[in-house]
C-alpha cells in the first residue's frame, strides 16, 4: 500500500525533449552534438571528439520533441494524468551559455519560471535534476571537463543561482542525473575527451571526485538558502547478479555492483569506502582531493536516494557464455529473463532487491526517478495506440515496488516513469524506442508534425494514481 503522499508523476530530461538549442540565449552543450547513428557510442564514450555540428551528420537535441514551445501543452496532459510531480532537468547552457560567466542569463531563467508555475497550475510538484548530462561545450573546450577543478566553482555558482531563483518553487532536486554513468559514457557523463596516450582512468575519476564534491556543495548551498530544500543523488542502479554459484562469479557480481555503489557510498554516507581507495592505490590512480572536499561531503550528505531502474544485469568469469549489451552497461545472458526489444532484460522481482539493498545499504529514503520499456509503437488506423506490453511491464514494476514498501518496509518518496511523453533515447538517438504515454510524431529522422496524442497507457496510469496504486487493471 503506497502512502497517501506518495508522489506520482513522470521523468524527462532538457536535451531529449527540450529542443530550442540556440534559442533564448542558450549556449552549445555537449548534449547537442552527440548524433544520431553510429558515431553516437564513440561520441558518448570520448573516444571521437565531436564539439560541434559536422556535415553530413543529423543531431536530433536540437529540437526534439520541442518542449521549449509545447510545455504548457504537455503539462496540462501531464496535470490530466493527474501527475503530482514532473521531473525535468535544467539546460546549465539556458543560465550560463559558456559555464563560466558571472551574470546568468536571465531569458533561460525566466523559461524554467514559466515551466515551474505551469507545473503549480496543476497541482503537480516539480522535481529538478540540475545536471543531467549536461554542460557547456566551452567549458570542454577551454578547461577539459570534470576533470578540471575549476568546474566546482562554476557548478556552485550555477546552483546558487538555481535555489535562490527558484525558492518555494522547487524543493525536490537531484544533483547529477546516473553519475555512475561517467564510467560507461565520459563525454556525456562529465564532458570528457580522451587524447592519444592519455590515462582514462585518472581522468575520469577525477572527474568522478570533482563531480561528488560539486554535490556536496549543492547539498550545502542547498540547505542554507532554503531549509526545506529536499536534495539528492541519483544512481543507475540494477543489481549485478552472477550466472553460476561458482565464488569467483560471485565475487566479481559483488566487485560490479561496488564499482557503481561507490557514488552512493561517498554521497550518502559522507566519505570513500575502503575498497575504493584500495582500488585507486592499485590503479595508481592520483586525485587532487583537498582537505575542504572531504570535509564538505562528509557535512553534507544527500536527503534522499534516487535511482533509475530499467533491468538487472548478470556477469560470469566463465568464457562459454552469450554476451548481451542492455543500454550502457554489458554482460551476460540471464536465461531466466525475458528481454526488451532492445535487449534490456525484464524483471520486477530484480527491481524490489535492488532496493532492498539500497535501503538496507544506506537507510536514506529512496525515490524511483526513472522506470519504463523502451518500444516501437504502432498507430492504428483509428488513430488508437494500444501498448499493453507497456502497461505490464509498469504494472509488474509498480506492483514490485509495492512489495518492497508494503512487505519489506523500504521507504519510498515517489516514482516518475522515464519518458512519460515520447523524447530520443540518450543511448541510440532514436525516436522509435518509444516509453511515454503521450505519442509524439517524430521519427529518428527527425521529421514529423510534433503532433501529441494519447496513448491506451495514458488512461491506465491516470487510473493508477487516481488510486493511489491500489488499482493496476
Amino acid at each position: 500500500m503506497f502512502p497517501k503522499d506518495f508522489l506520482w508523476g513522470g521523468a524527462t530530461a532538457a536535451n531529449q525533449c527540450e529542443g530550442g538549442y540556440n534559442e533564448g540565449g542558450r549556449g552549445l552543450a555537449n548534449v547537442d552534438v552527440v548524433p544520431h547513428g553510429p558515431e553516437r557510442r564513440p561520441v558518448e564514450r570520448g573516444l571521437r571528439k565531436m564539439l560541434d555540428f559536422e556535415e553530413g551528420y543529423y543531431y536530433p537535441a536540437k529540437t526534439a520533441v520541442d518542449f521549449y514551445h509545447h510545455y504548457k501543452e504537455d503539462i496540462a496532459m501531464f496535470g490530466e494524468m493527474g501527475f503530482r510531480t514532473f521531473r525535468l532537468s535544467i539546460a546549465w547552457t539556458r543560465i550560463f551559455p559558456n559555464g563560466d560567466e558571472e551574470e546568468p542569463n536571465e531569458e533561460g531563467l525566466k523559461f524554467y519560471d514559466s515551466v515551474f508555475d505551469e507545473c503549480h497550475k496543476y497541482g503537480i510538484e516539480p522535481l529538478v535534476t540540475i545536471t543531467h548530462f549536461d554542460m557547456p561545450v566551452y567549458l570542454i573546450k577551454k578547461y577539459g571537463g570534470w576533470k578540471n577543478r575549476k568546474l566546482i566553482e562554476f557548478y556552485k555558482r550555477l546552483v546558487t543561482v538555481l535555489f535562490t531563483r527558484y525558492k518555494g518553487k522547487v524543493r525536490y532536486w537531484l544533483t547529477f542525473n546516473e553519475i555512475n554513468m561517467i564510467l560507461h559514457m565520459p563525454f556525456m557523463g562529465a564532458g570528457l575527451v580522451f587524447e592519444e596516450g592519455e590515462d582514462r582512468n585518472a581522468a575520469i575519476y577525477s572527474s568522478v571526485h570533482n563531480e561528488m564534491a560539486a554535490s556536496a556543495w549543492a547539498v550545502k548551498i542547498g540547505h542554507e538558502i532554503d531549509p526545506d530544500n529536499k536534495i539528492g543523488c541519483m544512481l543507475a542502479a540494477g543489481d549485478f547478479y552472477p550466472l553460476t554459484s561458482d565464488p569467483k562469479d560471485v565475487f566479481l557480481a559483488m566487485q560490479t555492483d561496488r564499482d557503481n555503489l561507490m557514488f552512493i557510498d561517498v554521497q550518502a554516507r559522507g566519505y570513500y569506502p575502503n575498497y575504493a581507495l584500495k582500488q585507486f592505490e592499485q590503479k595508481n590512480i592520483r586525485i587532487d582531493m583537498t582537505d575542504e572536499d572531504l570535509r564538505i561531503m562528509r557535512e553534507n550528505t544527500v536527503d534522499f536516494i534516487s535511482l533509475s531502474f530499467y533491468s538487472t544485469r548478470c556477469v560470469s568469469t566463465h568464457d562459454d557464455v552469450e554476451k548481451v549489451q542492455g543500454n550502457a552497461f554489458g554482460g551476460v545472458r540471464n536465461p531466466y529473463l525475458q528481454r526488451s526489444e532492445w535487449g534490456w532484460a525484464i524483471d520486477p522481482l530484480g527491481f524490489r532487491t535492488t532496493m532492498n539493498k539500497l535501503y538496507d545499504r544506506y537507510q536514506k529514503p529512496l525515490f524511483i526517478v526513472e522506470n519504463g520499456l523502451g518500444a516501437k509503437d504502432k498507430i492504428e488506423e483509428d488513430g488508437s495506440i494500444n501498448d499493453d506490453y507497456r502497461i505490464d511491464y509498469l504494472r509488474r514494476h509498480i506492483q514490485a515496488m509495492d512489495d518492497a514498501i508494503t512487505l519489506d518496509g523500504v521507504e519510498v518518496l515517489g516514482y516518475t516513469t522515464w519518458g512519460c511523453i515520447d523524447l530520443v533515447s540518450a543511448g541510440t538517438g532514436e525516436m522509435s524506442k518509444r516509453y511515454g504515454f503521450i505519442y509524439v510524431d517524430r521519427n529518428d529522422d527527425g521529421s514529423g508534425t510534433l503532433k501529441r496524442s494519447k496513448k491506451k497507457s495514458f488512461y491506465w496510469y491516470k487510473k493508477v494514481i487516481a488510486t493511489n496504486g491500489a488499482d493496476l487493471s
